[in-house]
């Protein structure tokens, strides 16, 4: 594996004072058609952020490149009770979020919701 700024010669060791252990990280390697759109809306996070933990200056994207996708385990997610005439997509945008976020987070396999209904909505 590649560390940038490491060389092979230095010593990797693990620290046990680190201050991000509260942020974990998956990963992902791009496949054809990928964007970095359309990753962060899979993940729920957002461009700047996925440019930003893999120290991207462009857009540009390789087939089989491991991005790293940020997510912070101390987000508390705000609780919302579905009303008439709610879906998805006017949820995610009320909350500025994605709907694959709303969807990922609350373990939904479709798009239909009930009145009533509380979802957990990922906080920025």
């Amino acid at each position: 594996m590649i560390i940038p700024g490491i060389s092979a010669s230095d010593d990797l060791e693990e620290d046990n004072n680190n201050d991000n252990d509260n942020i974990t990280t998956n990963t992902y390697t791009v496949k054809s058609g990928d964007s970095l759109w359309s990753i962060a809306n899979q993940f729920g996070v957002t461009v700047a952020a996925l440019k930003d933990a893999n120290s991207l200056t462009s857009n540009l994207l390789s087939i089989g490149q491991v991005l790293l996708i940020p997510s912070s385990n101390n987000i508390t997610p705000v609780n919302y009770t579905v009303k008439s005439g709610d879906s998805l997509w006017s949820i995610a945008n009320r909350f500025n979020t994605t709907v694959d976020a709303i969807k990922s987070l609350n373990n939904l396999t479709t798009n239909l919701l009930s009145v009533g209904q509380i979802l957990k909505i990922p906080s920025n």
